[in-house]
């Protein structure tokens, strides 16, 4: 349970100790509630957590407290390494999911010390590392919402390449290629706003750190752990999401003990951002 007396700074850090490259992540409050419900909301690679989930958390109910963390070198979050090069004297900067969910772990910590528990949603990466949480602290995580995920995503041939790609040419090589992917036909042109901030974030994405999270994507597969999975998991699909299509999603609610999909009509890998009015009705259904 929570103290509701007890609410987030507007912008926490809380510093990983171990001998990694991992930097504090930085936990920022989205809405204050009084009631007891404690919400992490974490971004897709190449996102920051403020534009993905700031309408979607417009419509849940105003008594919840609502907390997103940004990635290593995304939105408010210092870089897993300089500009200059890799972190530590390492050749490429390199991290992974179960070090991610710890530094977010640790950010919620830091951000609110009195939410023993809480409830976790995530947009791809975002929704593997809220996976991972529930593998690793299962008393510390009350529920999942996995968006545009999987327990495997992609093919580590492919991250890797892209890693490599995004270190010589920066992240904002792969604003035109997301354009694409991100958005269902149609929605970058109907609300240019919002797809410009999403887009305008991978553009300002520190290189390194988004080859790191690339490489931790790279080796992530827990599709044989799902079944230790032992709070309820809420899997969303987008209709038109290319990356990670209905059937990941499906991966998911099947392979937990406690496994719901749904897949969210005229949208793509970004559903919290494209569709935040089911987004928040999804949540607020599975959640109370």
């Amino acid at each position: 349970m929570t103290d509701p007396t007890t609410h987030a700074d507007t912008t926490a850090q809380a510093r990983v100790t171990d001998s990694t490259a991992m930097p504090a992540l930085t936990a920022t409050s989205l809405r204050e509630g009084d009631g007891d419900r404690v919400l992490v909301v974490l971004p897709s690679l190449g996102t920051a957590v403020e534009p993905l989930w700031r309408a979607a958390v417009e419509e849940l109910p105003a008594d919840w407290t609502v907390v997103g963390v940004d990635l290593p070198g995304h939105g408010r979050s210092a870089a897993i390494a300089d500009g200059d090069g890799p972190a530590a004297g390492d050749p490429v900067a390199s991290t992974t999911i179960a070090e991610l969910a710890e530094a977010v772990l640790a950010a919620v910590r830091q951000a609110l010390p009195q939410a023993s528990t809480f409830a976790v949603a995530g947009d791809s990466v975002g929704g593997a590392i809220a996976l991972q949480l529930a593998l690793d602290h299962p008393d510390a995580i009350e529920a999942v919402a996995a968006f545009c995920t999987g327990a495997k995503i992609g093919q580590a041939e492919a991250w890797n390449d892209r890693a490599a790609h995004v270190e010589a040419a920066g992240a904002e090589s792969m604003v035109d290629g997301s354009r694409q992917r991100w958005f269902a036909p149609g929605f970058a042109d109907a609300y240019p706003v919002i797809a410009g901030e999403l887009l305008g974030s991978l553009a300002a994405t520190e290189r390194h750190s988004y080859a790191a999270v690339c490489r931790a994507l790279a080796a992530f597969d827990v599709r044989d752990q799902l079944e230790r999975v032992r709070v309820p998991v809420l899997a969303v699909a987008g209709e038109h999401d290319v990356p990670t299509p209905a059937a990941s999603l499906e991966e998911i609610a099947s392979g937990v003990p406690d496994g719901r999909l749904v897949v969210v009509d005229d949208a793509a890998h970004l559903v919290p951002a494209e569709a935040p009015a089911a987004t928040a009705r999804l949540l607020t259904d599975m959640l109370g």
